[in-house]
């Protein structure tokens, strides 16, 4: 009888609710609730949800509704509280809730049926947005020491969409085949049949969402982005300082999650160092599992070379691949550039064994960039200051609280190794003596050699600023 008498509390409240939101918010997030427990002992009504996300959702956004509801049909307090209960139902995005409601309307007097498991829907597998690339498929994906994590998590997403990596988040600099990972997936779901697969840009997301509200379209901007099975995101970190993009991707974000949807980002940066992005969408991409993909190394480098050429059918030898691995090291995109350009040259000139000499010829603007980009101290100081959440012009004074004096010994140990500057050059930038600067890189040498966080701070800085000496 007291479980009875819970949910007649909670039913009451329902009624309440149904007066208040629309039919669609009720039923994507009030209908999934189900009382439970015993409220007559402590005076605590326990509502069951599906997941924490759910819980989150509701406490974020209607808990002060529920309470006035159930405030109205009590007049004792009532005390609330959520827990979370996997066999509690969820219905799906809005849409598919409305056409569960009218295809199994309940016949007077006996209990709505929970929906029908996500499990038990197929889809016809299409792609809406941007088309994907068909060279960019795992067949063509070369895997190596800098990638392999990156490249397991997105087979793993492919073969349990919306499980466990939800989402995936994938960093990492320019040119490092984040595109190329995310769209394999894009078309081994598709192969599957596992659903609709939605391939965008950050960029291409904003301004679509900028033409819906000038035309007064937002309704079909959110059918497109809320309707599918995989959404796939480049770019995220353009979102930074758009903040109605932001909410609107926000409530997108929440409306596949719910479902069970997959949604895989990739960034050119990790969450830490992405300025201006609202906390509740870090917060939110850090749910699921966060990978970083970096340079490749020169064997990987080589085999990536290897693997273009017998695609693409080149005439060019392994000594011309290993001079343009050994001396392209910034990104892939500058290496299958630079592969292009000797391959044309052997191809025109019918000549597939190539000099060093002309290899160095060919190159020589790629090479020149790679060896000799230009980088200063003031760049140095500003990315640093970007990252540790400082003022540029705490670089140079004199303040010394840990703060800024740390941040401030890891520009000094970046410009010191990143550029040829002397020691009392940069002593002079920073408005330092030349024994300070020496002091500062042999702490943070010494530091890095224990500490890991500090390490991958360190590198990911270096990759951020070029990777290379100046």
């Amino acid at each position: 009888m007291e479980q009875a008498k819970a949910e007649q509390i909670w039913e009451a409240a329902c009624k309440l609710l149904r007066e208040v939101f629309s039919q669609d918010t009720y039923d994507s997030w009030i209908g999934g609730i189900r009382a439970r427990g015993d409220e007559l002992g402590d005076g605590t009504l326990t509502l069951a949800v599906p997941n924490g996300f759910y819980q989150e959702w509701l406490e974020e956004n209607y808990l002060s509704s529920i309470k006035q509801a159930l405030g109205t049909c009590r007049d004792e307090p009532l005390t609330l509280q959520f827990v979370v209960d996997a066999a509690a139902p969820a219905e799906d995005a809005a849409a598919e809730s409305a056409a569960a409601t009218q295809d199994a309307q309940p016949s007077a007097g006996t209990a709505t049926a929970a929906p029908a498991p996500r499990a038990t829907v197929r889809h016809r597998a299409t792609i809406v947005g941007e088309p994907l690339d068909d060279r960019n498929r795992f067949e063509t994906f070369v895997v190596g020491p800098s990638n392999t994590f990156a490249h397991a998590a997105a087979q793993a997403v492919v073969d349990k969409p919306g499980c466990t990596y939800n989402p995936l988040f994938i960093h990492g600099g320019t040119g490092l085949g984040k595109t190329h990972l995310i769209q394999a997936m894009g078309h081994a779901f598709l192969a599957a049949g596992k659903g609709t697969v939605c391939y965008t840009t950050s960029e291409i997301f904003t301004n679509e969402y900028i033409a819906a509200l000038r035309n007064n379209d937002t309704a079909a901007f959110r059918k497109k982005y809320r309707n599918v099975d995989l959404l796939l995101i480049d770019d995220i970190h353009f979102l930074a300082g758009k903040t109605s993009t932001q909410e609107e991707f926000f409530h997108t974000f929440n409306a596949l999650y719910l479902a069970q949807k997959q949604i895989v980002l990739t960034s050119d940066r990790p969450l830490s160092e992405i300025a201006n992005l609202e906390k509740r969408l870090v917060s939110r991409f850090e749910w699921g599992l966060i990978a970083e993909m970096e340079m490749a190394d020169l064997e990987t480098r080589v085999a990536i070379l290897r693997n273009k050429r017998e695609r693409m059918g080149y005439p060019v030898d392994d000594e011309a691949l290993f001079f343009i691995a050994q001396h392209v090291q910034s990104n892939i995109r500058k290496l299958e550039g630079s592969l292009l350009r000797v391959a044309s040259y052997a191809s025109l000139t019918s000549k597939p064994h190539l000099t060093t000499e002309t290899l160095e010829f060919l190159l020589r603007e790629t090479i020149e960039q790679e060896h000799h980009s230009v980088l200063t101290v003031e760049a140095i100081q500003r990315i640093v200051a970007e990252h540790y959440d400082i003022r540029l012009a705490d670089m140079t004074s004199k303040q010394r609280p840990q703060a800024i004096a740390f941040p401030r010994q890891v520009a000094m140990y970046l410009c010191r190794e990143m550029t040829d500057q002397s020691f009392p050059s940069i002593a002079r930038a920073f408005g330092r003596n030349h024994a300070t600067v020496l002091h500062a890189c042999r702490a943070v040498s010494d530091k890095m050699k224990t500490d890991a966080s500090l390490r991958q701070t360190v590198l990911a800085l270096q990759q951020r600023l070029g990777g290379r000496r100046g």
